[in-house]
């Protein structure tokens, strides 16, 4: 599997014991988790920089993610231009249900990969 990082937009600051957001782009956090091998490494805590904004916060928080180098992200409700970015970015989207712990987010983006 190798070594790489994802993004699961997040409540507040809990790392793993945090809840996945409902939305994407409009965040408060993002957590996000290093994988090296299959196991969870660091883990670093974002808050989301367009927060505020009143329109255009996805092409931010796609900017954010891949100069971060992101490889996968997950999501409960995107818009469909954050969706098509992240296509273009060639950052893996995986649906989860918002409200879960982001460890079951987690493992649900390590298992969408594995396929």
């Amino acid at each position: 599997m190798g070594k790489f990082k994802i993004a699961i937009p997040t409540m507040g600051c809990k790392g793993l014991d945090d809840r996945v957001s409902d939305i994407f782009g409009r965040a408060k956090t993002f957590t996000i988790i290093e994988i090296s091998d299959g196991s969870i490494g660091n883990i670093d805590i974002i808050e989301n920089p367009a927060i505020s904004y009143q329109h255009g916060v996805g092409p931010i928080v796609i900017k954010m993610l891949t100069d971060m180098g992101i490889s996968a992200v997950a999501f409960n409700e995107m818009g469909v231009g954050a969706s098509i970015l992240l296509d273009q970015n060639n950052i893996k989207k995986v649906k989860v249900e918002s409200g879960i712990p982001v460890r079951e987010a987690v493992k649900a983006i390590l298992k969408e990969l594995e396929q």
